[in-house]
């Protein structure tokens, strides 16, 4: 097994990356997508969840549609509208259809029969020192490939399972998965359930421990092969300020204002001034006021509102979101200029 640390997921990620580097253990392997770079057993540890930003991968990553997809995973949807609003190229990696076959956060909260999220929350609330929280994603009766190895669907959980523990006062978290993309999947892994570590922490009213992240394959598509090493540069971030770790009833009154929030961004015939309006209520944590905000951000810059975006992002004193917001636009904006670029 390889095993990587690092005080931050940066300083993880990039540590994982060198494991790819051309006199490296990494070996190449045929994938669905084309041929990849695989290691196989990588363990990756991040000291400190709340710094959960990867913000040296290059090009960078939306920070909109990685809020959206968390709010989405714990909402417990399977929708694919929500997260191809903020992603539309989303459906080149899941299909078209109108409900994601390995939806994480359905999976976790109705797909069995039970809302598991709600179950570990009581059990770990009632007895701190069990060792038999456990959240599962994988389904063998319609996740397993048939007998000739055709995919069950495009949308195969990656993620398997979880193992959130209590020791000294702070929530630990184990999650495991089958198959990983080193730089298309993991940035937007570690934000998902680093979040629900947080969240859950809130809950139960103590505060995170470390995140490990296991890859039974972890992997680099050789198309992308150039783009990490570009990523290898560090970027400073500055420290993430923002926290989603609430009280349970909170929580829910908080996550209804931003699911409504969200969908009134969907909402045909939109306009700016309520594109605006939905983006500054204030009326929300921190936390969730940023992460509404950089989302209605790049709706409007989708939307070609250059005033509302420029409220909207102005309006986010996170630092490190605010780093990651104006990477992404910096992106957005050489992609739109480019020969038959777009938004």
């Amino acid at each position: 097994m390889f095993v990587v640390n690092g005080r931050t997921a940066d300083e993880a990620w990039r540590a994982a990356a060198t494991l790819f580097s051309a006199d490296g253990p990494a070996r190449r392997q045929e994938g669905r997508g084309g041929d990849t770079m695989e290691l196989l057993h990588v363990a990756m540890k991040v000291e400190e969840p709340s710094e959960r930003w990867i913000v040296s991968r290059t090009p960078a990553l939306n920070p909109a549609f990685a809020l959206v997809e968390v709010f989405w995973i714990v909402s417990g949807r399977r929708d694919s509208a929500l997260p191809l609003h903020w992603n539309p190229r989303l459906s080149l990696y899941c299909g078209n259809d109108a409900e994601y076959h390995g939806a994480y956060g359905y999976r976790l909260r109705s797909h069995f029969g039970l809302d598991q999220i709600d179950r570990v929350f009581h059990a770990l609330e009632a007895r701190p020192d069990t060792r038999q929280a456990v959240l599962q994603i994988w389904d063998a009766a319609v996740d397993l490939p048939d007998e000739d190895g055709v995919p069950a669907s495009r949308d195969i959980p990656c993620n398997v399972v979880a193992f959130p523990k209590v020791r000294d006062g702070k929530l630990e978290w184990m999650q495991v998965l089958r198959s990983n993309d080193l730089f298309l999947g993991v940035p937007h892994n570690v934000v998902q359930f680093t979040t629900l570590q947080e969240i859950m922490a809130g809950w139960l009213g103590v505060v995170p421990g470390s995140y490990q992240h296991i890859s039974d394959s972890l992997h680099i598509y050789m198309r992308d092969l150039d783009a990490v090493v570009e990523s290898m540069v560090p970027v400073a971030l500055p420290p993430n300020t923002d926290s989603f770790a609430l009280d349970r009833p909170s929580w829910e009154r908080t996550m209804s204002g931003v699911m409504g929030r969200l969908a009134g961004m969907m909402r045909p015939g939109l306009n700016p001034r309520e594109l605006r309006s939905l983006a500054l209520a204030g009326d929300m944590p921190p936390a969730y006021e940023h992460a509404l905000r950089v989302a209605a951000a790049d709706t409007a810059r989708r939307n070609g509102w250059t005033d509302v975006t420029e409220d909207c992002a102005g309006a986010i004193s996170n630092p490190a979101l605010a780093l990651l917001w104006s990477r992404w636009e910096e992106r957005t904006r050489a992609r739109a200029a480019a020969p038959g670029g777009a938004p």
